[in-house]
């Protein structure tokens, strides 16, 4: 049985695919050992495949679409093109089983298979229903009724039986797969997850479309295991890959518990996504002395209207507490603002801006126009709307929704309101040092290159070339 994994992400700086890693651990531990072709640090990628599949014949072969596009407003680039005709060559160099996965796809999964010569797909999570397909293809059984999977049947593209695995039963990962040495010499961090799902209601986010609506927290013992083994790598810098670590709080607590026992809060450096509530002092403390120095909230607003209308369920006097907070514990931070959305005005937006202006992080970043993905209460809302959407003529480009009444003016509002603060990052195409998209980033290339690590808001806030 001879199996292949393909990272098809070819973003800078680069960021290991910590996900088709997992799933290789997991074919690994029912005895199957995949070969990986890794595009992400090749300069002719093309030829890389070309190569990849004239020396080796496959039953089976993943690839992963890790974003479908930037997600930046300002440039809407996307990769889903790019990725599709890259299966459409592998589907003439090989006769194997191509199975297409990843968060990426996971958002869009019916449409992207329209449009692919794969065979089925994996809906979220991979390191369950891979390892079962393997068994069955080597024992020539049938394997298209496993849940999970987008197939195609009676006509069309369709998503079996959904059936979110726990993550208790993954095994322990050693992360030794991938070059994750080469990825963090050249991407300034690794990253860890310490559960998967989402059960917020913010009508804009496509993880609880990708990854699940119901939390599955991970064991903090493999937490710690996965952070351990990457440590004893030479990696001692590292991000969460959670939505918001902080939800559930008591996970969250004790992940950091874990980590103290273990001795890695003098070892390593963290940072995490988090939510400005639920966020208590016992829970910064904890953080801290696990070895996290920097948080970036998802502040989105700092209007208790707007907050209510994207689906937040926390208000202005929350997030001020959750800074003050970090600032007394030691802990970096970063405050993201989401505007642009259905309903905002001028006046919310400078709200925002005075709010976490007035916080006090140590970083603010502000996204204008909020990407619509399919699936989520907002792509439901602007069926309704008449204006106020951008980048819907291309079948491919990003689509994004920013209102009316502001759209025109959006980057000058907000250059007049943060030009004299170098806190604020803004990505402007005209503005290059403002830009905190991480795609073809080369000033944060640039700085990792001379050895700055963390988070790339964090990079930026301290790289002064």
């Amino acid at each position: 049985m001879k199996t292949a994994l393909v990272n098809t992400n070819l973003m800078k700086p680069p960021v290991a695919p910590i996900g088709l890693e997992y799933v290789a651990e997991a074919l690994r531990s029912f005895g199957h050992e995949p070969d990986i072709l890794d595009l992400n640090f090749e300069k002719r990628p093309e030829s890389v495949v070309v190569r990849f599949f004239e020396n080796e014949s496959y039953d089976l072969v993943g690839l992963t679409l890790r974003n479908t596009d930037d997600c930046a407003y300002t440039s809407r680039r996307s990769f889903t093109a790019g990725f599709l005709s890259l299966v459409s060559d592998i589907r003439s160099r090989t006769d194997a089983v191509i199975l297409l996965g990843g968060v990426g796809f996971s958002v869009m999964p019916e449409l992207i298979l329209k449009n692919s010569e794969a065979d089925a797909g994996v809906w979220g999570e991979g390191e369950f229903v891979f390892p079962e397909i393997a068994a069955r293809i080597e024992n020539k059984e049938g394997w298209k009724t496993l849940p999970n999977l987008v197939v195609y049947q009676d006509g069309g593209w369709q998503k079996n039986l959904v059936k979110a695995g726990l993550p208790d039963r993954l095994p322990l990962f050693r992360r030794d797969i991938f070059d994750n040495q080469r990825y963090f010499r050249e991407g300034g961090q690794a990253g860890f997850e310490t559960k998967r799902g989402c059960n917020r209601s913010c009508i804009y986010c496509a993880d609880p479309v990708a990854k699940g609506e119901r939390i599955r927290t991970r064991p903090p013992g493999s937490v710690v295991h996965e952070l351990s083994s990457l440590l004893d790598q030479g990696i001692d810098v590292f991000h969460t890959c959670d939505s918001e670590f902080n939800i559930p709080i008591g996970h969250a607590i004790k992940v950091c518990e874990a980590m103290v026992e273990k001795g890695l809060g003098p070892k390593i450096r963290w940072y995490a996504y988090c939510a400005p509530a639920p966020f208590t002092r016992e829970l910064a403390k904890l953080m801290r002395r696990s070895g996290c120095i920097g948080i970036n909230f998802g502040v989105d607003s700092g209007d208790e209207d707007m907050l209510k209308r994207l689906g937040r369920d926390f208000g202005p006097q929350e997030v001020t507490d959750a800074v003050k907070i970090c600032r007394d514990e030691r802990i970096t931070v970063m405050a993201d603002l989401l505007i642009g959305g259905p309903g905002e005005s001028r006046e919310s937006i400078m709200r925002s801006i005075d709010l976490v202006r007035g916080s006090g992080p140590h970083r603010i970043g502000i996204n204008a126009g909020v990407r619509v993905y399919p699936g989520t209460p907002l792509s439901e809302m602007v069926k309704h709307f008449s204006e106020g959407l951008v980048g819907d003529k291309d079948p491919w480009g990003p689509l994004f929704y920013c209102e009316p009444d502001i759209a025109r003016d959006i980057s000058s509002i907000v250059q007049r309101a943060t030009e004299n603060d170098e806190r604020f990052l803004f990505f402007d195409p005209s503005v290059p040092s403002k830009n905190y998209n991480y795609n073809d980033n080369t000033r944060l290339v640039r700085a990792i290159e001379e050895g700055h690590r963390g988070a790339y808001w964090d990079i930026l806030r301290n790289y002064k070339a």
